[in-house]
């Protein structure tokens, strides 16, 4: 092996070549997690995992077209289209993740941008969540920039705008919006002093080298985003990718391992798809360096496993969680 590649994970980097991170994934398997499991472990404490809960506050109708989503106007699938989601519910949510054991409040809103007309209300919804004493998080579509100067006004901790996928496979993906828009939202969330929380989606028919080429988009970004959730594909009926063959699991856990590698201080959180994995398969994630997760019945429009189940499974690997622990405490957990 190259001993440029055999040392790559040892230092924070933005400067990642295709073929390096492809050798990473073409490494034994024993091996890469190894490395990955001792990077993880030079970073944080490998038995701690930070929860977050994710809540949708505007359902269905989004005029983006992206392949995977059953929120999408576009596709025949079940969700319907819902007005914004009244504060005093939202809080009420909050207050019941927060009770449940997370110490990160996330809230979604299926639009393609966030319009001025309803900034206030999400300030006002982040302002509420931040007073029970929770991290907050929001996934509004594209921002602008006085907009994100806004939401961090607000309090705001957290910005996640996903990457998707790779830049060569972005357009089988979605056509009603350039890979570039979603760099744009993301310099405005960084130019604001916002925590960045970006990722992708696996599973949706993509090529390993595609894999790390999403990897190589998010690390070489000016700085790694402090939160990086790897998704694997829901098929959801109705949807342009349902019937997609599924990703060898070895894949994901892969992608988990070179993500540690590559942004070793980042948080790299196992995000949808949970529901279909076996507890086998997510203790090998945690292994490879995952150390957050969404948590909770729902994520957005999708099952997750239940509360109980996840509490089940960190007691029987000896993972703690963040319970009853105020925000500030989370994020040293995943600090960056």
């Amino acid at each position: 092996m190259p001993e440029n590649i055999a040392n790559a994970d040892q230092l924070i980097r933005h400067n990642w070549k295709l073929e390096q991170v492809e050798a990473l994934y073409d490494l034994p398997f024993s091996d890469l997690m190894f490395r990955a499991q001792t990077v993880h472990r030079e970073n944080f404490d490998p038995n701690a995992v930070q929860v977050s809960t994710l809540l949708s506050i505007k359902t269905g109708g989004c005029a983006e077209d992206c392949g995977y989503c059953p929120q999408s106007a576009h596709h025949e699938s079940a969700v319907k289209a819902e007005p914004l989601m009244p504060l005093d519910k939202v809080l009420e949510s909050a207050a019941e993740a927060k009770a449940t054991g997370a110490s990160r409040f996330c809230m979604g809103a299926a639009w393609r941008n966030l319009k001025d007309r309803d900034l206030e209300r999400i300030v006002d919804m982040v302002t509420g969540v931040k007073d029970l004493g929770l991290e907050t998080c929001v996934t509004l579509g594209m921002l602008e920039q006085h907009q994100a100067k806004r939401l961090k006004e607000a309090g705001l901790d957290y910005y996640n705008h996903n990457l998707d996928t790779s830049p060569e496979f972005y357009g089988t993906v979605i056509s009603t919006r350039t890979y570039q828009d979603r760099l744009d939202t993301l310099s405005y969330v960084r130019d604001a002093d916002i925590n960045v929380c970006s990722g992708g989606i696996v599973g949706m028919g993509e090529s390993q080298k595609d894999r790390a080429g999403l990897l190589v988009s998010l690390a070489n970004m000016p700085s790694h985003p402090e939160s990086v959730p790897i998704n694997l594909l829901v098929q959801v009926e109705g949807t342009p990718m349902a019937g997609t063959d599924n990703l060898d699991p070895l894949d994901f856990v892969r992608t988990i391992a070179v993500a540690r590698l590559m942004m070793p201080k980042s948080c790299v959180r196992l995000s949808a798809g949970r529901e279909h994995m076996s507890d086998e398969l997510q203790a090998m994630c945690f292994l490879a360096g995952a150390n957050s997760m969404f948590y909770g019945d729902k994520l957005l429009t999708t099952d997750n496993p239940d509360t109980d189940h996840d509490q089940k499974l960190f007691d029987r690997l000896g993972i703690n969680t963040l319970i009853g622990e105020p925000a500030a405490v989370a994020k040293e957990a995943c600090r960056h």
